[in-house]
């Protein structure tokens, strides 16, 4: 008896695709594939340097330059980067879904890479040519005029090329450097590892060099050349990229694991009238021999799935034991791949809610140091807006390797667990620290805007006055904001790579993608609606143009609130969360015993 020969077929296949076994979706021997490991390495490291150079040497000042070159209002503009942060973030699954099913990872890499150069360089031009964008306002000029639908159809053209060149390269450009080395060797488990390394290595340095260099260019000397520099560090991205390709490990597209989910979901619903049976060991029990997934235990959990493993007198099976049609028959092993991602959509939905703290500090927090005193020390040199979030980044930067050093072995010893602590203790420990940022964000903008108004050194054109409060009163909100990233946020990804089924972490890796878009979309959605509510009350507007005419520390209370709101959801999802593992060194917060694993959350 079996069933999913089209559905195990393509995990099967798939397998490969995972981060530590990603090889060729062919049969043959892994030794016929002639991995070329470091030597793909200069190509790969420096397509993916120059790439995020170019990309965040854009994006992290964007908003700035849509307020100043395309005269837009803060809260247009910052609803038009909420949206396209969302909707790059969210098209990473489309673009999972693409390179695993058809295309394969170095074209779409490829393809994207190139694509995203074309985007950086329509969003240059609008820069270098005056009818691109709107004329110049002086700081004297108490209104200016807005960009024509032709020029924000240009400009959008150019956040549609980004779009979908993030969409393949943020999925894929981790994945295809591992491609590059032997899963089944030392040597090549040890350079998987390595290459982590510089690869976030590089994301760090693209991020320092873009938050402060490229964006110093643009705010200080011209907006056509630091647009140009990312477009040409894109150019140089490209370039490399393809100088690599005769030595390249190519994966060959194998279909996705989507597949295999949404036969399990169409068949739970065909058969949901189906009365289960008994015992589970009378469900359909076919596992492929190859399959690229480790073996699951049965769950009480969300049993209503199991009656996609009912077999009926209508189905039919193979002569091998898998089912003839997976669209009418699931395995039970499938089911319980299916529960691993029904499981954490859960803990997902509480990551949106988590990173709306996150959307804040790109955003909201530039107008802040706009309007507070910029100086750095005695100095005439002005700190740009956009290159504070680097202390963010600093943050997390500094206390990831004490918390891998010193933190995690002696917690390690304290609790005996291998992490020190369990991946939802760390998310929940993120999430706190999420609401205390906002909270401390809250006091610093009441403190900037009481002196904004008390004690101004000068006028911020068409924004309002400017504090005499120092910009470095913004770091510790950031600095908070960094910590609960090296909680939530790596904890986050972590607990999508285990607790997918092996040849699903790719569409793992999306799916927190997928939570950021969520994050942008309900911060648009959040600001668009206080905007108008309040604007209409008695209190006045908390979000105008002049943020000291405004109350943006009662915004922030609001989302320090929502925040703590969702540290109680996230516990309470915590406390009946199983893992996939059901060793006890992985049981979870309050693990239930086995017959009580019906929780509030399972069906």
């Amino acid at each position: 008896m079996g069933e999913k020969e089209e559905g195990k077929t393509t995990m099967k296949t798939l397998e490969k695709e995972s981060m530590e076994n990603n090889e060729e979706h062919v049969t043959e021997s892994d030794h016929k594939i002639n991995y070329r490991g470091w030597k793909a390495m200069p190509f790969i490291i420096g397509n993916e340097t120059f790439e995020k150079l170019g990309a965040i040497g854009t994006l992290a000042n964007l908003l700035v330059y849509l307020t100043t070159v395309f005269n837009l209002k803060n809260i247009t503009a910052t609803n038009i980067i909420n949206i396209f942060s969302g909707s790059t973030n969210f098209a990473t699954l489309i673009g999972a879904f693409l390179s695993d099913t058809y295309f394969g990872r170095y074209k779409t890499l490829g393809f994207c890479t190139c694509t995203s150069f074309l985007g950086l360089i329509v969003i240059q031009l609008t820069a270098v040519f005056k009818n691109l964008h709107p004329p110049h306002c002086g700081k004297e000029s108490k209104t200016c005029k807005g960009p024509t639908t032709g020029q924000m159809a240009f400009l959008v053209s150019g956040f549609g090329l980004l779009l979908v060149g993030a969409a393949g390269v943020r999925p894929c450009n981790l994945a295809f450097g591992a491609d590059q080395f032997d899963p089944n060797t030392d040597s090549g488990k040890k350079g998987i590892n390595s290459f982590f390394n510089w690869y976030f290595f590089t994301f760090t340095f693209a991020q320092m060099v873009s938050l402060t260099l490229i964006v110093y260019v643009q705010s200080n000397v011209s907006w056509a050349i630091g647009l140009g520099i990312p477009a040409a560090l894109m150019l140089i991205s490209c370039i490399v990229y393809f100088m690599g390709a005769k030595i390249y490990v190519k994966v060959k597209p194998s279909g996705s694991p989507i597949t295999s989910i949404v036969q399990a979901l169409v068949v739970a619903i065909k058969k949901r009238n189906l009365k289960l049976p008994a015992e589970p060991p009378m469900l359909f029990n076919y596992v492929p021999p190859k399959s690229a997934n480790s073996k699951l235990p049965y769950t009480y959990q969300f049993r209503i799935l199991d009656k996609a493993a009912i077999v009926t007198p209508q189905d039919k099976i193979n002569q091998d034991g898998s089912a003839a049609d997976p669209w009418n028959l699931s395995s039970i092993q499938q089911v319980e791949e299916v529960k691993c991602v029904v499981r954490v959509l859960p803990i997902w939905f509480s990551a949106i809610l988590y990173h709306l703290v996150i959307v804040q500090m790109h955003t909201l927090l530039v107008f802040q140091a706009l309007q507070s005193d910029r100086r750095f020390g005695h100095s005439n040199f002005k700190i740009p807006g956009a290159s504070y979030n680097v202390f963010l980044m600093l943050s997390m930067t500094l206390w990831l390797p004490i918390y891998d050093r010193i933190v995690v072995p002696f917690l390690r010893r304290v609790t005996g667990k291998e992490g020190g602590i369990t991946l939802l203790q760390r998310m929940g420990i993120g999430i706190f620290l999420s609401a205390l940022s906002m909270l401390v964000a809250a006091v610093v903008e009441e403190h900037r805007r009481s002196l904004a108004l008390t004690k101004p050194i000068g006028m911020q054109p068409r924004k309002g006055a400017i504090s005499s409060m120092s910009g470095l009163w913004l770091i510790p909100q950031l600095a908070l904001a960094g910590l609960s990233e090296t909680f939530t946020a790596v904890g986050q990804v972590e607990l999508y790579y285990k607790e997918f089924p092996e040849n699903m972490r790719s569409i793992a890796g999306s799916l927190f993608y997928c939570g950021m878009a969520g994050s942008s979309y309900l911060s648009t959605f959040l600001i668009s609606i206080v905007h108008r509510i309040t604007a209409k009350s008695a209190m006045g507007n908390w979000l105008p143009e002049d943020l000291n005419k405004g109350r943006l520390d009662f915004f922030y209370y609001m989302i320090a609130a929502l925040e703590i709101m969702n540290l109680g959801y996230f516990l309470m999802c915590s406390r009946w969360y199983k893992y996939k593992e059901t060793s006890s060194s992985n049981l979870e917060l309050n693990q239930m015993p086995k017959q009580s694993e019906t929780s509030t959350i399972s069906v």
